[in-house]
């Protein structure tokens, strides 16, 4: 039987209507795919604690968590993901790619363009059509 590991996702606009994208580097597990960043929940935490955690890990800067986007479960060769996308906004500093390979502020429309990982394809979907 296959794990199932619950992850988060933080879905950052900017005022020019670009969402913080981040590419996992070539250590990292789905290694090479493009996601909206976060991590594991750990044991005892909500969502939202995990998120704010996990920027404040990964990129050494602070996030305000806001709605959730989407709930996304989704089965992976080795392991089965859920993935909770929330929006969220910086609050304090810029966001520096500690663990991953490359960050990159997308335009809405450019995001179905790119490799992401496909637990975040709802998401994006969702996003795409709320411009439209």
């Amino acid at each position: 039987m296959k794990k199932t590991v619950n992850v988060v996702g933080a879905i950052i606009e900017n005022e020019k209507d670009e969402f913080f994208c981040a590419l996992r580097s070539p250590d990292m597990s789905l290694a090479n795919y493009w996601e909206f960043p976060g991590g594991k929940i750990e044991k005892g935490e909500s969502p939202e604690q995990a998120l704010v955690r996990e920027f404040e890990e990964e990129f050494a800067c602070k996030i305000q968590v806001g709605s959730k986007v989407e709930d996304t479960t989704y089965e992976y060769e080795k392991v089965i993901v859920r993935l909770e996308t929330y929006e969220a906004k910086l609050t304090n500093g810029q966001p520096i790619a500690l663990e991953h390979a490359e960050t990159r502020w997308v335009p809405r429309l450019e995001l179905l363009k790119m490799n992401f990982a496909p637990a975040d394809i709802p998401a994006i979907e969702k996003l795409v059509k709320a411009q439209n």
